[in-house]
């Protein structure tokens, strides 16, 4: 099992904790960056729509696990950026000028979307993002003028200095360039005062105010830098499907986003990926296994959402620090053989914010 010795706050916060970290994120580097060789076209078009919500997935991380702030119309934000990218390219404006706008618009939506943050919290403020997300949808359909109304908008090929991202290829590395980017952002982010502000105010507000954090400064910033991320994903996804309607920003949507950080692992940036993969793959494995169910089964037009259900709930059952909470448990397994013990993991006592005050 690895030690690390820290002797310095410097040590404490940087990026790469030891050379086994960096060895294994360069080799997973390389085979992000060899992939269009390796793999067919249709997979390469599924690992880009993995970048693509891996992005939205790390800005939902911030503000769900990281804040401790639940949005249930995070789709609205992906939407804003979505529509606000085809406006503006097909318009002409550049790549990434029009990017910038996306992600730009979609923080100022965030920051007024955050203000009922700074009185709600829990349920309530699920509902306030959900009844947003309706009405963002709404507009999406009705304001048929700029974007297109429930018949939906096409985009031009994005291009960027005289280079067009016309292929797969082209475009699949520019996906990952700012999904390295949008982690990078994140994670120098979470060792900042700020990141540490986030964590505070997810733990215990009372606390975190007692030590001179800026509640309603806080809160609003997450939701801004939440909703940029989205944004820029949203204007990812409709430049890889070409094509764009009020009808794939709706609940369900958001509910998938939200889903995947949960199954993901809230509170850890590896669980925006885990989830943005499960998210992708799932679909993917429900259609393999239809061969081999029962045409009754198979066939039903529910299995879907009824799969994804049962998982939600087992992970939130038995598995609450989901996907990368249990490779932990794994990989601790494995290093401490045989010496491992049953309750490394056992979950503490909870206390109530009631008994906080006590």
């Amino acid at each position: 099992m690895r030690f690390t010795f820290k002797t310095d706050y410097a040590q404490d916060i940087k990026l790469v904790k030891h050379g086994g970290q960096r060895f294994w994120y360069s080799l997973l580097l390389a085979a992000l960056l060899a992939a269009p060789w390796i793999v067919s076209e249709y997979w390469l078009a599924q690992f880009t729509f993995i970048l693509i919500y891996s992005i939205v997935g790390l800005g939902l991380m911030l503000l769900a696990g990281f804040t401790g702030l639940f949005s249930l119309g995070h789709a609205a934000f992906l939407g804003v950026g979505a529509y606000t990218q085809a406006v503006l390219t097909n318009m002409g404006l550049p790549f990434p000028l029009a990017l910038a706008c996306a992600g730009g618009l979609s923080a100022a939506v965030g920051m007024v979307v955050g203000l009922p943050a700074l009185r709600v919290k829990g349920i309530y403020l699920g509902i306030a993002t959900l009844s947003f997300g309706f009405i963002v949808e709404e507009v999406f359909a009705r304001w048929e003028s700029v974007t297109g109304g429930n018949a939906g908008i096409h985009l031009k090929t994005p291009e960027m200095f005289g280079w067009k991202f016309d292929s797969g290829n082209d475009f699949y590395f520019l996906c990952l360039v700012l999904t390295v980017g949008a982690t990078l952002v994140i994670l120098n982010l979470l060792r900042s005062p700020t990141g540490r502000a986030f964590v505070a105010i997810r733990d215990s507000e009372v606390s975190a105010q007692s030590m001179g954090i800026h509640l309603a400064r806080y809160k609003t910033m997450s939701f801004a830098i939440s909703a940029a991320l989205a944004g820029v994903g949203g204007a990812l996804y409709a430049h890889k499907l070409q094509f764009i309607s009020p009808d794939q920003f709706d609940i369900l949507q958001s509910i998938d986003l939200l889903l995947m950080v949960v199954i993901g692992g809230l509170g850890s940036v590896h669980g925006a990926f885990l989830g943005a993969i499960f998210l992708i793959s799932m679909p993917q494995l429900i259609a393999l296994a239809k061969d081999y169910l029962p045409t009754v089964v198979g066939q039903a037009p529910g299995l879907q959402g009824l799969v994804y259900g049962v998982v939600l709930i087992t992970f939130v059952l038995f598995e609450p620090l989901g996907l990368y909470g249990r490779w932990l448990k794994v990989r601790t397994y494995l290093q401490m053989f045989p010496f491992y013990r049953r309750g490394t993991f056992k979950r503490q006592k909870s206390f109530q914010k009631s008994d906080r005050l006590k």
